[in-house]
C-alpha cells in the first residue's frame, strides 16, 4: 500500500479539446468516471513497468531493452544481458528493491539461451546508476529448459518479510507442473539476495527443490502480495481454464491433474476438476482473457475501487476489474474504450495514485479520474 500518493506524475502534454464534442478519452465505468491519456506510444512489445523514486517510469521491452520514461521521452538503459526471444519468450518483468532509494538494486527476469538445452527463465539483479545498470547479475537460473520456447512466467512480487517471489510456466509441458524436482509450473521464493529462505516449505524433502513454494500451476502472469500479506496469482489456462488463485505455503494447484481447460486441439488435458489435496481456483475464466499484469488498488484517487483487483486481459483485450470481499470474487467488470480495447500486458497502480497501464501495441496509458 503506498502511504503516500505524490504529486509529481510523470507529465504528458494535453491538446486543446473540443468541449462541444464528448471526449473520447472519458469512460464512464460502472463506479468511476475516468481519463484515459497515453503517455507515449513509442514502445515496442512492452512488458511490465516500475516506479523509480524520482517519478521516472522503467520500461521493460520483449525484445530485451529497458527503458526510462522521463519528461514525456523515453531513453534505453544499459547492461541488459542477451536475452532469447523465441516464441514469447524475453525480458519480461522488473520490480525495484524494498529499499531501492539506499541501494538503487532492482531484478527483473529474462529467458536465458542455453544453448542444445533451449532457454529458461531467470532472475537477475543490478544497480541502476543514470543511464546504465553496473553488476549485472543472474541470481537465480530456473531448472526450466525447453527448447521450443513459451509459457515462461515470469512476475516479481516482493514479501514483507523482504524475500522474492516469483512465478516460472511450466513450458507447455504439463506434467512437470506436479514435479518437485524441477522449476516447471512453480511459484519460487528466495531472499534478495538469491540464497533459499531456511522455512521454504520443501528445503528439507528429499527429490525436491528447495527454492519451490507453491506448485501445480501453468503459465503465472500476475503475482501481487497484498498488504495483509495474502499472495495473489492469475495463469493462463490452455484453451479455458484460465485462473485466479491465492497461493499458500506449499499448497498445490493441480495442473495439469486438475483444470477447467482443454488442450488447443480440443482434446482433454484433465477429466477431473478438483481432487482432494488441490486447491481451487478463486475464480476461473472459460473462455479464457488470458490474464496478465496485476494489482490492487489502494490509492484514494478513485475512492469506490479501493481493495479492487485490476488486470490485463490480453485475448479479451480489456482492463478487468474485480470485486474482492473476503477473499472471494464478488463481481466483475471489463471496462473497454478506445484505447482500452487493446491487448494490455501490465497494470501497475503508480506511487500517485492513478493506474498505468501497458498495451503489445506499444502504448502506456495513465487512468485518471474524469
Amino acid at each position: 500500500m503506498f502511504a503516500l500518493e505524490r504529486a509529481h506524475a510523470p507529465r504528458v502534454a494535453r491538446a486543446a479539446v473540443d468541449v462541444t464534442r464528448p471526449d473520447p478519452s472519458v469512460v464512464e465505468t460502472e463506479s468511476e468516471r475516468i481519463r484515459v491519456a497515453t503517455l507515449t506510444s513509442r514502445l515496442s512489445e512492452p512488458w511490465a513497468l516500475a516506479f523509480l523514486p524520482d517519478g521516472d517510469i522503467l520500461i521493460t521491452e520483449r525484445a530485451g531493452r529497458l527503458r526510462r520514461f522521463h519528461n514525456d521521452a523515453l531513453t534505453e538503459i544499459e547492461g541488459i544481458p542477451p536475452v532469447d526471444t523465441r516464441t514469447q519468450d524475453g525480458l519480461m518483468d522488473i520490480a525495484l528493491h524494498p529499499r531501492f532509494a539506499a541501494n538503487q538494486t532492482l531484478y527483473f527476469t529474462y529467458s536465458k539461451n542455453g544453448g542444445e538445452r533451449g532457454d529458461t527463465t531467470v532472475l537477475a539483479a543490478a544497480q541502476l546508476e543514470g543511464a546504465k545498470l553496473l553488476g549485472v547479475r543472474d541470481l537465480f537460473v530456473a531448472d526450466a529448459w525447453n527448447t521450443n520456447g513459451g509459457n515462461s512466467g515470469s512476475r516479481i512480487a516482493f514479501g514483507g518479510d523482504g524475500t522474492i517471489y516469483w512465478s516460472v510456466g511450466e513450458r507447455h509441458e504439463q506434467k512437470p507442473a506436479q514435479d518437485l524436482r524441477t522449476d516447471k509450473g512453480k511459484i519460487l521464493r528466495l531472499n534478495d539476495d538469491g540464497s533459499i529462505p531456511r522455512d521454504n516449505p520443501f528445503v528439507e524433502r528429499g527429490g525436491a527443490r528447495p527454492e519451490i513454494f507453491a506448485y501445480g500451476v501453468r503459465n503465472p502472469q500476475g503475482l501481487f502480495v497484498d498488504p495483509n500479506g495474502t499472495i495473489w496469482e492469475h495463469e493462463h489456462g490452455p484453451r479455458g481454464g484460465d485462473e485466479l488463485n491465492i497461493i499458500a505455503r506449499g499448497h498445490n494447484y493441480g495442473f495439469p491433474a486438475i483444470t477447467f481447460g482443454i488442450n488447443y486441439n480440443g482434446t482433454p488435458i484433465s477429466n477431473d476438476t478438483a481432487r482432494s489435496g488441490m486447491d481451487q481456483p478463486v475464480v476461473q475464466w472459460t473462455p479464457s482473457i488470458s490474464p496478465s499484469g496485476l494489482t490492487i488498488y489502494s490509492g484514494s484517487r478513485f475512492p469506490s475501487w479501493r481493495g479492487n483487483a485490476f488486470l490485463g486481459a490480453l485475448s479479451g483485450a480489456h482492463l478487468r476489474r474485480l470485486v474482492i470481499q473476503d477473499g472471494q470474487v464478488t463481481h466483475q467488470e471489463a471496462i473497454g474504450s478506445r484505447q482500452l480495447t487493446k491487448r494490455i500486458r501490465d497494470v501497475r497502480q503508480g506511487p500517485d495514485g492513478f493506474l498505468y497501464v501497458l498495451t503489445e501495441q506499444g502504448s502506456m496509458l495513465r487512468l485518471e479520474p474524469g
